[in-house]
């Protein structure tokens, strides 16, 4: 089925434990997919972020943001976790690894407040985000490039 502006993207709100730890567990694998069209149909038409110094407005500014991210962080794996959840906005802490193209490791970590609508789509994202270099030998998320196992650890279970 195809995914349109008009389709809920349940969990929908207001959110539970459960339903809000289900929707980052969904905004995760997205996001490890790295494909970013499919990305941005988790957003409002007209969804407003701030991702680091960038303010993109609308799904396809969304999309281009995540075709020059992805270029540039390369090998991409993340892991989201919840923090915090309201009717309708989640907290979220993040890690994910990545290199660069001269094969330069990095792991980077983060904050994501989400706002959204009653369909279910993210209508606010703020993230806030850090890199930190890191070698190969500490590279803690080895699975295969995609979405991450369920017997993976966590955050939590990581020390992270």
């Amino acid at each position: 089925m195809t995914q349109t502006a008009e389709s809920a993207r349940p969990p929908l709100p207001p959110f539970t434990a459960e339903s809000a730890a289900q929707k980052v567990r969904l905004a995760e694998d997205g996001w490890n997919s790295r494909d970013p069209q499919r990305v941005a149909l988790a957003y409002t038409p007209d969804s407003r972020w701030r991702n680091r110094a960038e303010f993109p407005v609308g799904r396809g500014q969304i999309a281009e943001l995540l075709v020059r991210k992805w270029a540039r962080e390369l090998d991409y794996r993340l892991v989201k976790e919840l923090w915090a959840f309201t009717a309708d906005r989640i907290a979220v802490r993040f890690a994910y690894e990545w290199h660069d193209d001269a094969g330069n490791w990095y792991r980077s970590y983060g904050n994501e407040n989400w706002e959204f609508d009653a369909q279910g789509l993210m209508a606010v994202r703020h993230a806030s985000i850090n890199d930190r270099p890191i070698a190969e030998a500490e590279r803690l998320f080895h699975w295969p490039l995609g979405r991450r196992p369920d017997g993976h650890p966590g955050l939590s279970e990581l020390g992270l």
